[in-house]
């Protein structure tokens, strides 16, 4: 049975109020729609853990840099409520524009530190559009819990200080990377890919997994990335915007793995921009 697609804040309000009062858990998976199955994996987690799931489907405008890109992004809500349907949720959130800036609307929400590096300084203003909508996604559907893939890591820790600093009564919940066969990481842009596209995107992850390896093992990344990086070139990637070592919580750059870390990357190819990231294993671990 398809759960009731919800446009109207009052509507979802309506819902949750139901379920508060008789005590369930309410986990909330927010998207952008275009989902695939690493999306439905975060349903699936939902579900094991909470009462009640709301999955909302939002293209956000302000966290697109370019208009182009924004116009070219898949909608497919009707795909996407068929794809819910085998999980049993209890309610899908497809908001019109005005439940989310109304008339008016006039506030950002902004999260420093974090967001100066990677994504927020390739993506200027990027951050402050996804912290904005899902401080109100949050505060709309009233969850208990949220699911994020790690795919999106420095999203991810940007919604968990978010919602610290504004004591916002929510657990964020990072899940694993789903891949493709190849390793490529899901992504609603894989769609976008051709055929050629998809196989030479698949080269992405073995490299990645041979740096992180690397570093295990106690290589330097500055004596790792530009082979990395000339590896990448050549499997046709055009423009590597970043190609990182990170420290797994603070997102402070690093040399080698001393403490929990992350190797991440965004990259081009074929006009469509990819982004990755995997766990890179401590020294001595």
């Amino acid at each position: 049975m398809s759960a009731p697609i919800l446009c109207k804040l009052a509507d979802l309000r309506a819902a949750t109020a139901g379920w508060k009062r008789a005590g369930e858990s309410i986990g909330v998976v927010p998207t952008m729609g275009a989902l695939h199955y690493g999306h439905l994996s975060l349903v699936a987690a939902a579900k094991a853990a909470c009462d009640r799931v709301v999955v909302t489907i939002f293209v956000n405008p302000k966290q697109f840099n370019s208009p182009e890109d924004l116009a070219k992004y898949p909608r497919t809500e009707g795909a996407d409520a068929a794809k819910l349907a085998p999980y049993g949720v209890d309610a899908i959130y497809v908001p019109d524009p005005d439940q989310i800036y109304p008339e008016g609307f006039a506030t950002t929400v902004s999260v420093s530190g974090l967001t100066d590096v990677m994504e927020g300084a390739c993506r200027p203003g990027h951050f402050d559009g996804v912290a904005t909508v899902v401080a109100k996604l949050f505060l709309q559907t009233g969850a208990d819990r949220a699911y994020f893939g790690e795919k999106d890591y420095q999203q991810m820790m940007l919604v968990t200080r978010m919602a610290q600093d504004l004591d916002i009564p929510i657990t964020v919940i990072g899940c694993p990377t789903v891949r493709e066969p190849s390793g490529l990481a899901m992504s609603s842009r894989n769609m976008r890919l051709s055929a050629e596209g998809l196989e030479r995107a698949g080269r992405l992850y073995p490299v990645m997994q041979q740096v992180a390896e690397r570093l295990a093992a106690g290589a330097s990344f500055g004596d790792l990335a530009p082979a990395a990086r000339e590896a990448l070139g050549a499997a046709g990637f055009a423009d590597i915007e970043y190609f990182d070592l990170r420290a797994a919580g603070s997102l402070r750059a690093l040399d080698r793995p001393t403490e929990p870390a992350r190797l991440l990357v965004a990259a081009w190819l074929d006009g469509v921009r990819l982004i990755d990231n995997i766990a890179v294993l401590r020294l001595n671990d």
